[in-house]
């Protein structure tokens, strides 16, 4: 296969930090951590470097102030209260702990599942209301009435209550997480819901979940010394920090000293977590991968280089032949049947009505229409991917002997991404920014080919040579931002052959390049089409890319097909209104020798689908349109050639394209 290829000079490297790099940079940081680690280390080897136990009492040096012998004084029976304060560091703040376990370990799934489904959001939505309307203060203490001071127990039952506003902070960003096109394409290659959200949607939210569980940890701290300083707590003379503030309390007239060390490491470890929280955050809107996350980038040395180029010239192994041959059926068993699809907002209009086509398998066929005519809406329906709040309400899309309009989620992921790929107008956006491309790659090679992970990257760099791609090593080792739309695109199309597929639906795959890019990427899917013999479906409003690429075109306007046939049929001898003004509108296109670069323009817009006209619907914007076009009008077989046009005034207008060049009025018959 020839495609056409060009160098992409590397960007400039800008990314913020890790969570590691940011501590490492931040002195404020390595301060909070030394002191939390400090206290708990300090606290366990107590009694390697402590001269008096906490216990010890001492009745001759009652309540005295700091000295040689107490460098933080005695309590009211002579204790030390140095020895006292840092005993009950480490049980302090290891049981803290529990509150941020529990509460996340409960928040995180709930959540995930939550922003999958509108079901399950309205459920846990309510949940989280009644949740929050709960008193906490109230339950806590019926709860330690019941269990006694139990303080592990307590602190995992406060994490519970803390759901609610955890899942309301998680939730918001979860939920735009799930509609990030990344997520949208790892369903579209066959990854289970919730490996998804785990896979992609959990490491995006890491900051989130780290700076939350770091905040709720000094919540879990405040909340143990409150219920000891009212003697809910450990029981004297067991030292707790809240404790030894009470008892500080009772004297504050006698010895005020007694106050400053017991209050002051509460306040210094509380301050420490919330200062730490604020510096993980760092204030920068694209969360950070965690460093457990980040995964290793191929070395640069020759040898790397010299195997990967191995790699990418290597035939296919019998492993990837096999492989290939019993995930997806032959090309020729395959074809998309779509008949009198309708899809509709729940308890609202339809979107799409009546459309019914036709993909022959090694065909291609174009989409075409303005936005907002349903083209997008209906190739997501072919995956079973279409938005919350949407859903077929008949019709059929038959694969093969499957109707992917009724079919379940595990028989639709084993269609998507084996069968079916998808290419989406976004590249940048369908790669999760917190993999590299390696990664990324790799994994839905492995998941699609049934490959161990050498053979998936030998693979992964032959997608990449298919496409274009000179510095392949380069481009493995690389993160989505730091690559060019032009490149994104090229390895979205790498992504979307992974597994083998025998349709692919391109959403629009030119529209964000420059146009040196496209004809690049459109000799690319030229080349791919004749070498694999896939059919494709290509979503596009560009009737010059169509004609480039396409064999037959359907035209859709407000939610329906108003006329198909092939590329010649429809381009050269159109036969509805619609598609005449949109070739009279097109700069690839001339009419009758017009003048090319007089160009006609359309006026109005689409109408909404609650706007619908009962007749035809594009009455209103079309200057052919009489009184019987008001009446319902129904696809009639073309005059000239396969297809069908929906138009009652075809015969009347047929050849009378040039009229969109011309200024006239919409709505009298010119």
């Amino acid at each position: 296969m020839t495609v056409s290829t060009t160098s992409i000079v590397r960007p400039a490297r800008v990314e913020r930090p890790s969570l590691v790099r940011r501590i490492l940079r931040s002195p404020l940081a390595l301060v909070c951590i030394l002191w939390l680690v400090g206290l708990v280390l300090a606290s366990l080897t107590a009694p390697l470097w402590l001269h008096d136990g906490p216990l010890e009492q001492d009745l001759s040096v009652v309540m005295q102030g700091p000295s040689a012998a107490h460098l933080l004084g005695t309590d009211e029976l002579g204790r030390d209260m140095l020895s006292r304060l840092v005993t009950a560091a480490a049980p302090t703040m290891l049981i803290a702990l529990i509150t941020p376990v529990v509460a996340m370990l409960v928040t995180i799934p709930v959540t995930l599942w939550a922003a999958r489904t509108a079901r399950a959001e309205s459920v846990m939505n309510r949940v989280s209301e009644i949740v929050l309307s709960l008193p906490g203060t109230v339950i806590i203490l019926a709860f330690i009435a019941a269990v006694g001071t139990d303080m592990p127990l307590v602190m995992a039952m406060f994490g519970l209550l803390l759901f609610g506003a955890m899942y309301k902070i998680l939730f918001g960003q979860a939920a735009s997480l799930h509609r990030q096109l990344f997520v949208e394409a790892a369903a579209i290659d066959g990854v289970r819901p919730m490996t998804a959200s785990i896979r992609h949607v959990l490491p995006n939210m890491s900051e989130t979940v780290i700076v939350q569980f770091v905040l709720l940890f000094g919540v879990g701290i405040g909340m143990q010394a409150g219920l000891a300083f009212i003697g809910l707590g450990p029981q004297p003379p067991e030292p707790t920090w809240g404790g030894m503030i009470q008892s500080a309390s009772k004297f504050i007239f006698q010895q005020p000293w007694m106050m400053v060390p017991t209050g002051g490491i509460l306040a210094l470890t509380i301050i420490a977590a919330n200062v730490l929280a604020d510096i993980l955050s760092g204030g920068v809107a694209v969360p950070p991968p965690l460093i457990s996350l980040r995964r290793r980038r191929p070395s640069a040395d020759a040898a790397d280089r010299t195997s990967a180029a191995e790699a990418a010239s290597a035939p296919a192994s019998s492993a990837d032949a096999s492989s290939a041959s019993t995930v997806a059926a032959s090309v020729a068993d395959r074809e998309l049947v779509v008949r009198d699809l309708v899809i509709g907002v729940d308890g609202g209009p339809a979107l799409v009505t009546g459309v019914s086509l036709r993909v022959a398998p090694g065909k291609v066929l174009g989409l075409v229409g303005e936005s907002g005519c349903g083209k997008s809406v209906t190739s997501y329906a072919t995956l079973g991917l279409l938005a919350p709040g949407l859903s077929v309400r008949s019709g059929s899309i038959r694969w093969g002997a499957l109707d992917l309009a009724t079919a379940d989620e595990k028989a639709l992921q084993r269609v998507r991404g084996h069968q079916i790929a998808f290419i989406s107008q976004e590249p940048t956006r369908s790669l999760d920014p917190m993999f590299t491309i390696e990664w990324q790659l790799v994994a839905a090679i492995r998941r699609l080919r049934g490959v161990r992970r050498a053979e998936a990257k030998a693979i992964a760099a032959r997608l990449l040579t298919d496409v274009g791609i000179l510095d392949v090593p380069r481009v493995l080792g690389s993160y989505p931002h730091q690559i060019s739309g032009g490149m994104a695109q090229r390895v979205a199309i790498s992504l979307a052959l992974a597994g083998t597929p025998s349709l692919l639906i391109a959403d629009e795959p030119t529209t964000a390049l420059d146009v040196t890019v496209q004809a690049e990427i459109l000799d690319l899917l030229r080349g791919l089409i004749a070498e694999r013999g896939m059919s494709v479906v290509l979503v596009t409003h560009d009737l010059g890319v169509v004609a480039d690429l396409c064999d037959d075109v359907a035209v859709m306007y407000a939610g329906q097909i108003v006329e198909t046939g092939t590329v010649r049929d429809v381009l050269m001898r159109p036969e509805h209104p619609y598609t005449m003004a949109l070739l009279a509108a097109d700069p690839h296109a001339t009419i009758g020798g017009a003048d090319p670069v007089r160009l006609a323009s359309i006026p109005g817009q689409v109408p909404a689908p609650a706007a619908w006209p009962s007749g035809c619907r594009f009455i209103d914007r079309c200057r052919f349109a009489a009184a019987e076009c008001a009446s319902a009008v129904p696809l009639e077989p073309r005059a000239q050639g396969l297809g069908a046009v929906r138009c009652t005034r075809r015969d009347a207008v047929a050849g009378r394209e040039e009229e969109w060049l011309a200024p006239a009025m919409v709505g009298g018959d010119a």
